[in-house]
């Protein structure tokens, strides 16, 4: 009989990362991301509230396009509470100088309308000479960092580099260095920017690509001296401490360029971790698949937000089924395990807007949690925050955050899972595997090495599910969420009740790796059928030194993907060499990959990331 698993641990590190990463990007899949405008979060610092222009700050909380005063210091006095919320990495809306101007009776409270790359806004720090951040390591933003290093939390910057600002009073898409302007849309001399208009056929990929995003001064990319200018700014905030960049607007540059951007910037900070926002992706549109898969960088997933949000929000008939469908084409992504997951944002009206049943709402962050991807949460949906005013749209889905409540549902859940997530390899890497689906009822298994989690979710009344293969070793269970037991004999479960709108987690956990350098190993588009199996075969006795007896069994993840984890301590700060082989169902010679072996060369410790695709 297996051990009860206990609801509630400690918060433990994101397994073997924790060491010095100097090849690969950093591992994500572990994390429960935290998306918070920093204007609406919490005013720590009073004083810097009014900034340069005090015209452009509401102290009255009333003018939804105006500042409201959050600021940096308000994150860093609330991180105690995001911990306790489970929260492990902070994305944060951007921070570079903004525009001191209206436009559309609104301010840039939301970071999009930049000024200067190499300058953080007045008003999120603790004097006006702090904006220069680059100068000095000693403003709030660097205290910010520290902090959050030290707990083990890593900082997500919001970046854009696609446009600069609209038309404010007659100045559009001025530009600075650090102070000196560099560009100016209105006097163009040096071709900063495209000048093509707003964009008028958004099926036309190149208007798209080069026209203006609703007045937005667009960068024209085919200029050398903006590409160095926007790349030397964002090295900047990488050697400032920044682990990871969400990128937006994506869809409106080229692929050339954002493939030339990921390789600087990963090639400057090799573990930098990149996900970008290509609005409304979805597996079944071609181009932002290839995006996904070629441009080295991952996505926000707007398919499975759009499923869950009619499945759960809108509460379609076919519920669970809309959202299973989006999983069931996860073949067509390389990194389906990396994309970043969420129910609503900052341009969508939240989800209680939808749906006002917290239950409900409480429903779709346990899916989240527990399904592939990484999962991220938007400021105060912790504490069911939300403004329903003309249907929720901005900016009405960026209130102020006003509770704290470590003890509502949302919260207990959130922390149970994320800590879940960083010691249950089955949730960061594993298979996902349908077991029971009905419109009102989603049961599914993840499945990776010897460990286990098995979700169940019921948005509709009291349910008594029938016996299921559960692949978890015979034993008693207890929910994580609800202490609940579940019995499974002979590899079934038994019949499973299953309350009205709530969620059942059970888990099993494995044994972890040990050792000093962990490769984790990705393989694409290998020619499998049902029954077929990848191994990894190189030149060290770890991988087998050649002999396809003695292979590294990787693990499918879906028809598109296999995974596998394995030490290389005797090979670590060498180089090594390797190739994939499909080992047949039925028998025989299995079939190695036509290529020349590959070769990665190995640092003396921490995690290294391979991402490769099969060579016929």
């Amino acid at each position: 009989m297996a051990d009860p698993v206990p609801a509630e641990l400690a918060a433990v590190p994101s397994d073997e990362e924790v060491a010095p990463l100097q090849v690969s990007d950093i591992e994500f899949r572990g994390e429960t991301i935290y998306f918070l405008m920093v204007d609406r979060f919490h005013d720590g610092d009073p004083n810097n509230s009014a900034g340069p222009d005090p015209h452009l700050h509401d102290p009255t909380r009333t003018d939804w396009g105006k500042y409201w005063g959050g600021d940096l210091q308000g994150v860093l006095d609330k991180l105690d509470y995001l911990q306790a919320c489970g929260v492990t990495a902070i994305w944060l809306t951007p921070l570079f100088e903004q525009i001191e101007r209206m436009a559309w009776e609104a301010a840039p409270i939301h970071g999009y309308w930049t000024k200067d790359f190499k300058r953080i806004n007045p008003r999120f720090v603790g004097s006006a000479e702090e904006a220069s951040v680059f100068s000095r390591n000693d403003t709030v933003f660097d205290k910010l960092v520290a902090e959050m290093h030290r707990r083990g939390m890593k900082l997500i910057l919001d970046i854009v580099c696609n446009h600069s600002s609209p038309d404010a009073g007659g100045v559009k898409g001025q530009l600075f260095d650090d102070g000196k302007l560099v560009a100016d849309f209105n006097d163009d001399k040096d071709h900063w920017y495209h000048h093509y208009g707003e964009v008028h056929d958004w099926n036309d990929e190149w208007q798209v690509q080069n026209c203006e995003l609703a007045g937005l001064a667009t960068f024209n990319e085919n200029n050398p001296k903006y590409r160095k200018y926007i790349k030397s700014a964002i090295a900047g905030w990488l050697d400032k401490g920044v682990d990871a960049l969400r990128v937006d607007t994506v869809k409106h540059m080229p692929l050339w360029f954002w493939q030339e951007f990921t390789g600087d910037m990963t090639g400057h900070k090799p573990e930098t971790f990149i996900f970008g926002e290509w609005i409304y992706n979805n597996p079944n549109d071609p181009r932002s698949v290839e995006f996904a898969n070629l441009s080295g960088m991952s996505l926000l997933d707007f398919g499975l937000s759009t499923a869950i949000r009619q499945g759960l929000g809108h509460g379609d008939p076919r519920g669970f089924e809309v959202i299973d469908e989006v999983f069931r084409l996860d073949d067509r992504y390389r990194g389906a395990t990396e994309l970043v997951t969420f129910i609503d944002n900052h341009d969508m009206p939240r989800f209680q807007t939808l749906n006002g049943d917290g239950d409900i709402l409480r429903l779709a962050v346990d899916l989240i949690m527990t399904c592939r991807g990484i999962p991220c949460l938007f400021y105060g949906t912790e504490q069911y925050l939300h403004n329903d005013t003309e249907g929720g749209n901005d900016p009405y889905n960026r209130p102020m955050m006003d509770k704290w409540d470590t003890s509502s549902p949302i919260v207990r859940d959130m922390k149970t899972l994320s800590d879940l997530r960083r010691r249950n390899a089955a949730v960061r890497f594993g298979r996902q595997a349908v077991k029971f689906l009905s419109p009102d009822v989603y049961v599914f298994a993840r499945v990776y090495r010897d460990y286990r989690v098995l979700v169940a979710l019921n948005r509709g009344g009291e349910t008594t599910l029938p016996e299921m293969d559960a692949e978890m070793p015979d034993g008693t269970y207890r929910c994580l969420l609800s202490k609940a037991e579940l019995q499974v004999a002979n590899g079934k479960t038994a019949a499973l009740t299953v309350p009205a709108k709530s969620a059942r987690v059970f888990a099993v956990e494995g044994k972890p790796l040990t050792g000093k350098l962990l490769a984790r190993v990705q393989l694409n588009a290998a020619p499998t059928k049902p029954g077929d199996w990848v191994g990894l075969i190189g030149d060290c006795p770890e991988l087998g030194d050649w002999d396809v007896a003695r292979a590294v069994r990787l693990e499918c993840v879906n028809p598109n993907t296999w995974f596998g984890e394995v030490m290389l301590d005797k090979r670590a700060g060498q180089a090594v060499a390797y190739k994939f082989v499909v080992f047949r169902a039925e028998g025989g010679l299995p079939q190695r990959e036509n290529t020349t072996c590959r070769r990665r060369i190995l640092p003396e410790k921490g995690v290294v990331k391979w991402r490769d695709v099969w060579e016929a």
